[in-house]
């Protein structure tokens, strides 16, 4: 299968080797903003992220993935293309674990030796980077990151675009609320507001995040709404 990246940054590197690490799987395309014009060079596309409808619409099974790491970039890029979630795959490392009980959305990115344990969901576009552990029954909505070497014990639902940070760890059974920052090296021993930042062991509230003007989930939300309602949320709806 033929894949396309939308993000030519660090993070696009790492799913670019992934990707190389699995025989059914080639990259077709990079698309990033630096690149001024749709060109083809050793069989690989590059050109701005605009340029993902008409490949889309040119390449017979082209898929698509989000090789950004900000998750509020991510998520406006998903929404602004309006490509129908079945054009987004959902990428596994080889040396990942994904429970055959767990429930993952589309065009999600679960990095090398990250686990996703039984019983727990992953929302489309969401995150498990190098490393990471997401514990059973936990919940990670869409557009989430959990990063590197995070771990997420039994039960932790970490919400719409929540970012857990490097080497975090959060105590079973809490919440980590939509667009908050949970800082590297954290330990979270309560639930964490939306749209706060918290850092330290344990974990306290330093700051209080803003979307800003540019950014509104609701504005920007299409008229279908396959990109934003995680497919843990459509498949198996007595997670909540």
């Amino acid at each position: 299968m033929r894949i396309a990246l939308i993000g030519g940054g660090g993070h696009s590197k790492v799913v670019q080797d992934m990707i190389r690490a699995r025989n059914d799987l080639t990259v077709a395309a990079i698309l990033d903003d630096k690149y001024p014009s749709l060109e083809l060079e050793n069989g690989i596309y590059t050109g701005p992220v605009s340029s993902a409808p008409s490949l889309a619409s040119g390449i017979d099974r082209l898929r698509f993935v989000i090789a950004i790491g900000d998750n509020r970039t991510r998520c406006a890029i998903a929404m602004r293309l309006g490509l129908r979630s079945d054009r987004y795959i959902t990428l596994i490392h080889p040396r990942a674990y994904v429970s055959p009980r767990s429930v993952v959305g589309h065009g999600v990115v679960i990095l090398a030796n990250a686990v996703v344990n039984a019983d727990a969901a992953v929302g489309d576009h969401a995150i498990v980077n190098s490393g990471a552990i997401v514990e059973h029954d936990s919940v990670v909505k869409g557009y989430a990151h959990i990063a590197p070497g995070a771990t997420l014990t039994g039960g932790v639902k970490a919400g719409m675009g929540a970012f857990v940070g490097a080497g975090a760890a959060v105590i079973p059974g809490k919440s980590i609320g939509d667009w908050a920052t949970v800082g590297a090296g954290a330990t979270v021993i309560h639930d964490v507001p939306p749209r706060t930042t918290v850092v330290g062991a344990p974990a306290r509230i330093v700051k209080y995040n803003e979307m800003g003007d540019d950014f509104d989930v609701e504005a920007d939300r299409p008229k279908t709404n396959f990109l934003v309602q995680p497919a843990y949320e459509r498949q198996r709806k007595s997670v909540y």
